[in-house]
This record gives C-alpha cells, structure tokens and sequence, in this order.
C-alpha cells in the first residue's frame, strides 16, 4: 500500500511538472490583448473604418457566386435581359470590391505604420529607465532584438487580424448564410464542417503549436545573444585567436537549435495535411447534395456553379485559417518580451510631486548623507547602516578602499541609481528622493574608468552633458583635456565619427574626451572613476593638472584605485565593509602608524617598486 502511495505521489508530482511546464509557454492574452488596446485606442476611429470598408468589400465578394449561378441559369433559360442585369450587377460588385479594399488598406497602413513608430519609441524610452542592475544582467543585443522583434510582431499580429483572419471569419460565415439561404441542405453541411475545421484548426494551433513556437522563440533569442556576445567580444576573440573555437561552438549551438526545430515543423505540416484531407471531405460533401438535388428537381445547375464557386472561395479562407490563427500565436508569442518591457514598472519613479534640482551654492555643491541604510536585493546584510557625512560646496573628496567595500555604491546612491531603505541623502539640502532623477543627474559630471563614446561625432560626443554648446566651448574643452591635438589630426577633426563605444580611439584618447565632456557639462558636482588611470605617464600629468583645475569651484568625488592619485584631496574618506572607518588628507592619514590606509598605500608602493 505504501509502495502504491508512493508512485501516485510521484506520478502527481510529475503530472505538475508537466502542467507547469506547459503553462510556462502559455501566452498571456490579456496583456496581449492590453497591448494592442493602447495601441488602437487612440487611432480607434482610422481602424474602425478600416475594418467597416473591409467588410463592405467582403459582402460584395461574397455575392458573386450569387450572380455567377443566376448568369449560368439566365444563359440556360435565354434570358437576354436578366442575363444583362446579372452581369451588370456582377462587374459593379467586382469593382465595387477591389474599391473598397484598396480604400480600406490605404486607411489601415497610416495607423499600422503610427503604432510601429509609438512601439519602437516607447520601449525605448521605458528600457532607458530600467535600473542599472538589469542592464548590466541583460545582453544589450538581445534587447535590441526584443524590441525590433516585437514591433515587427506586432505588425504581422495586426496585419493577421485585419487582412487575415476577420475576412476569413467575415467571409465563410457571409458565404455559408448565403448558402443557407439560396441551397438550405448544402448551407447547413457547409456550416457544420466550416465549424469543425475551425474547432480544429483552433485546438491544434493553441494546443500544439502555440508552445513548440515559443519554445523556438527562446532558442532564436539565445541565438540572437550568442551572437550578439561574439560579435561585442571580436576584439578579445582575435587577441586569444579563438576564431575556430568561437565557430565550432557557435556551430555545436546552432546544431541543437536544429534538431530541436524540425520536429516543430514536421508536425506543422502534418496538420496542415490533415486540414487538407477535412477540407476535400467538405467538397465531396457540397458537391454530392447539390448533384442529388439536381437530379430531384430541387435545384438548378446555376447552383451547382453557385456551390462550386462558393466551395472555392470557402476553401481558399479556410486553407489559410489555421495559418493565420498560427501566425497570430507565434506573433503573440514573439512580442510578449516587448509587452513585458511595454507593461513594467520602473524600479525608480519620481515621486508623484518630484521637483528639479536647484542650483544654491556658487561653489560646487553640499552633499549630505544622513544615517543612510542600504541593502541590495537579495542580500540578507546591510551594506550601508546608519551612514552619516557632510561634504562641503566645494570640497574635493577621495573614496578608497578594498573591491565591495561601498565606494561605487556610494556614488550610485548620490546618483539616484537605487533607492536606499532609509535615511535621506541631501544635494544643497534637497531631499534627492523629492527631486526628479533626470534634474538630480544633469547637476552631476561623471568621468568613468572606461568610458563609452556613442558612434556619432567627436564634437558630439564631447557636447554631450549639453548639446547646444558652441564649437568654441567643445574645442576648448578639448584642449582642457589635452584631447584637441589627437582630434585635430584626425580627416574630419571634430565631425570624425568615433565607432561603436568609440571603438576606433585608443583608451587614453576615450578618456580624454570623456574628461572634455565634463568640462562642457559644467555641473557644480564632478564625479570621477580613477578618471586618468587609461592615460600613459606623460598625459596623465598634463590631465591631472587640467582635472585640478576642473574641480575648482565644484565639489569633486574620485573613486581611487591607485592612492597615488589623492594625495592632493581635501578628504580620503576609508571605505571597508559599508562603513566609513577612516577620513583625513594623505598626510593625516599616513602619519598614522594603525592607519588603513597608510597599509593600503604601502601595499600598492610596494608592488609598485616590486614591478
């Protein structure tokens, strides 16, 4: 008995995993269907004529076989004046038709081409102001990717709708209830196997193709980072001349992305045969009735031309139903990452009465922390407790201390990049959680350790804390920066196009720019990440005098890695393990015989002249 106990928890067990499994690759329709509404919404009045001109046209085509029947019969019979009324009503429904449809596409192309431009712009915007954390954890092609592939989706989900399956529906329901008028025997075999082979084509399209599609969909994801991590990496990839070994298993990924496809489309086509072979039952079917009530007087040859002209129509509608149905699951499928970018909420939102961050002081900026705590998700402890410090308008401030110490995090915090669990941090006496983040970060200049440029000019990326500066004021910045010789040589000066990150500028040359750009940002808080430690020996000593000169009249924060470069900071704050352990000039602090830092500095001497 406990034997038998045992296998139907087991075989429970496995049952949930499998139900998890599947609904792990079910599609949210109700965010699907959110999505489309905000789309269509606001142009409802474009689409809904769309859809009415469509419909109209639809109606008349659903009537030719109507007169195509009558035609046939008016010529059997010699009927010259209703033979000319017929075909005079059938050419003005045959123009009629292609009237209305062209009028109907030309109204739905502007809003279909207003809902891609709002999708691509508006993702954007939302991805811009995800937190740093998920940009860091996300391949930055692959969300490109996401975000094209859901506005082409989305597309081909709408297009489906419109010029797909409403005038499949439209048509086959038009068309049986014309039948069921006209011939009621062959209206009614024609209206049970129409709903059987939609039943069907349904059931197999949510049941069985809806999940091997989105399965698909993550491997060509996959794909599309893998590829996205090679191509990024190219420059490391030829430094370890890894070419073969990147193909090979570059090759080895795509094989198991083959073997996993095929049998998805393998099974596609068997269905699509199946559907084939209902749709040859539904001819034989018609046809067979309509013959019968021939030969018993109840019907015309006309009909027989009207059932078979309506067969094909139907059949051609039907043939394309289950296609349809499977493009709008594949199409849902391949948007829901640009849905859930569409429906996410930010992690940090202005507050609801968020004010802009006002200059007080001349002289830089006072920044105070104030029993700051903080903890980063899915840490059980505290980096920051209780972290209280004032630093003045003006001061220049230096952070050192071991890696994870909180140097980064503090700046990140000043930065606004996460929200800290309690405490207040103030710029000027400004609560920075009441300012807005956009405010709050133009009043800061960041020099990274490793700058990116984006692929657009020099003069560009050098104005890009403002982009109206003059040319005079980017020249000179760059000759602050010891960056207008390099720059100068260059064909096109300041309008040379830098490469993707600045790819085609040395590390010395990105961080000179970098520097430039802080100068042109002209904020009254500078923030810099070891911000010369690209630089060879002779630039370094150029820059770092251009840098003293930069943080006068701001307040200055630098990240140090290298100690040799505070000794002129008006403060070393000693970050280790959240806190604050230590402050004072370099002279302070080394004449210290316990002092931290003084063991740093030594450390780093040491390896210094070791090397």
């Amino acid at each position: 008995m406990l034997t038998n106990l045992l296998k139907r928890k087991k075989k429970h067990k496995h049952k949930r995993k499998q139900t998890q499994k599947r609904q792990s690759f079910s599609i949210d329709w109700k965010n699907v269907y959110l999505f489309t509404r905000d789309l269509w919404r606001p142009r409802w009045k474009r689409f809904a004529l769309a859809f009415f001109l469509t419909f109209m046209a639809l109606l008349m085509d659903a009537l030719l076989p109507v007169y195509i029947g009558s035609i046939i019969d008016s010529v059997t019979n010699d009927e010259q004046a209703r033979l000319i009324g017929n075909l005079a009503v059938f050419t003005g429904l045959l123009f009629g038709f292609t009237i209305f449809r062209a009028l109907s596409f030309w109204t739905w192309n502007r809003g279909a081409v207003e809902c891609l431009a709002e999708i691509v712009t508006r993702l954007l915007r939302k991805v811009q102001r995800f937190s740093s954390d998920w940009h860091v954890n996300s391949f930055a092609g692959a969300t490109v990717r996401k975000i094209t592939r859901g506005m082409w989706s989305f597309d081909r989900f709408a297009d489906t709708i419109f010029m797909g399956l409403f005038p499949t529906v439209s048509m086959t329901f038009v068309m049986t209830a014309v039948l069921l008028v006209q011939i009621p025997p062959v209206g009614l075999f024609t209206l049970v196997m129409v709903i059987a082979f939609s039943t069907y084509s349904i059931i197999t399209s949510n049941v069985i193709l809806a999940p091997m599609f989105q399965r698909s969909v993550l491997r060509d994801t996959e794909i599309g980072a893998r590829l996205a991590d090679v191509v990024t990496g190219n420059p490391t990839v030829k430094a370890f001349g890894a070419e073969e070994r990147e193909d090979n298993a570059f090759e080895r990924f795509v094989l198991r992305w083959k073997l996993r496809s095929l049998p998805a489309w393998q099974t596609t086509e068997t269905l699509v045969t199946i559907g084939s072979a209902l749709r040859n039952l539904m001819l034989m079917g018609m046809i067979g009735i309509a013959v019968y009530m021939v030969q018993t007087g109840s019907a015309t040859p006309g009909d027989i031309a009207m059932v078979l002209t309506s067969y094909f129509m139907i059949s051609g509608y039907l043939r394309e139903i289950g296609r349809q149905i499977h493009d709008i699951q594949s199409s849902a499928s391949e948007m829901e990452d640009a849905i859930e970018f569409w429906f996410r909420e930010d992690e940090l939102r202005d507050a609801p009465n968020a004010v802009p961050f006002v200059r007080k002081s001349a002289n830089g900026a006072q920044i105070s922390f104030d029993k700051v705590g903080f903890t980063y998700d899915g840490q059980n402890r505290s980096l920051f407790e209780d972290l209280s410090l004032e630093i003045a308008p003006g001061e220049k401030i230096a952070l050192v201390g071991h890696s994870g110490s909180g140097k980064s995090t503090f700046v990140k915090l000043l930065q606004r990049l996460y929200d800290i669990n309690h405490g207040e941090i103030r710029v000027d006496g400004q609560n920075i959680a009441s300012l807005t983040q956009t405010s709050l970060r133009r009043a800061m200049a960041l020099v990274p350790q490793d700058p990116i440029l984006f692929h657009r000019s020099l003069a560009e990326n050098i104005a890009y804390g403002r982009p109206d500066a003059p040319r005079s004021a980017i020249i000179d910045a760059a000759k602050k920066a010891y960056a207008h010789e390099f720059i100068s040589n260059l064909p096109l000066g300041y309008d040379t196009l830098v490469g993707e990150r600045g790819v085609k500028l040395s590390g010395g040359e990105r961080q000179r720019v970098a520097i430039a750009r802080a100068i042109v940002a002209d904020t009254p808080i500078l923030i810099m990440d070891e911000a010369t430690s690209s630089l060879d020996s002779v630039s370094e000593h150029y820059i770092q005098l251009a840098l003293e000169a930069l943080m006068r009249g701001r307040t200055s924060i630098t990240v140090a890695h290298r100690l040799s470069t505070v000794k002129n900071a008006d403060r070393i704050l000693v970050f280790s393990g959240g806190k604050i352990i230590e402050q004072g000039t370099h002279n302070q602090l080394i004449r210290r015989k316990t002092s931290h830092y003084r063991e740093l500095y030594e450390m780093q001497a040491l390896a210094l002249v070791e090397t």
